[in-house]
């Protein structure tokens, strides 16, 4: 293996295991991308989003980040009080069939959806953690070349997957052809804001206690 492909798999690999797991902005674009709108620009959003990221923290700024508790507790608060207003926006669509049926007609406009997917990536303090922080300081163990590798490994991850689950949701269109499955969508994607929201609060009275 050649000095600049074992970090760029090495990146790859840890930019891939941050950002499989079922989260606010992996909910949001999957339901986006089974409604079939935005998709391209709300793949590309997320996508561009994390490699601007890590390219910052690759370049230091997770260090200043890091020395900023002021920062980081309006971004948590921020954050935790977003997920909580968009965990009842879904557990509402989950409820009345009504705002279920309009929602699974389309109708979003491009500019809500951009600021939706805008709100989710910046107001996660869990993004910074993982993309500035994370793979920002892991990159320090790399020089020159082999940095921007690593860098970029991670970077094409983050691209692979959200445009993977942005088209690939349309894999899942007969089974969400039922009303049902679109319950059943909205009330765990509520949930998942509502445990979100829930542990940034707790991230917050931790760090204050």
């Amino acid at each position: 293996m050649t000095p600049i492909l074992a970090p760029a798999l090495s990146g790859f690999l840890l930019g891939g295991s941050l950002i499989l797991a079922i989260g606010a902005q992996n909910a949001f674009l999957l339901r986006q991308g089974l409604l079939r709108q935005h998709v391209f620009i709300l793949c590309l959003i997320c996508a561009g989003s994390d490699a601007a990221l890590i390219a910052l923290g690759t370049a230091g700024l997770g260090r200043l980040i890091a020395q900023s508790p002021l920062l980081l507790d309006v971004v948590t608060l921020g954050g935790a009080v977003f997920l909580a207003v968009y965990a009842a926006l879904a557990l509402k669509r989950a409820v009345h069939p009504g705002a279920l049926k309009a929602a699974g007609e389309g109708g979003g406009s491009l500019k809500a959806a951009i600021a939706t997917c805008l709100a989710f990536t910046f107001l996660n303090p869990h993004v910074y953690l993982d993309t500035v922080l994370l793979v920002g300081g892991l990159s320090a163990a790399h020089q020159g070349a082999a940095r921007l590798a690593f860098a970029g490994g991670a970077m094409a991850a983050s691209f692979v997957w959200f445009f993977g689950l942005g088209y690939g949701a349309r894999l899942l269109q007969p089974l969400f052809a039922r009303p049902s499955a679109w319950r059943v969508l909205d009330l765990i994607i509520a949930l998942v804001m509502a445990a979100l929201s829930l542990s940034l609060v707790a991230r917050f009275v931790a760090g204050h206690g």
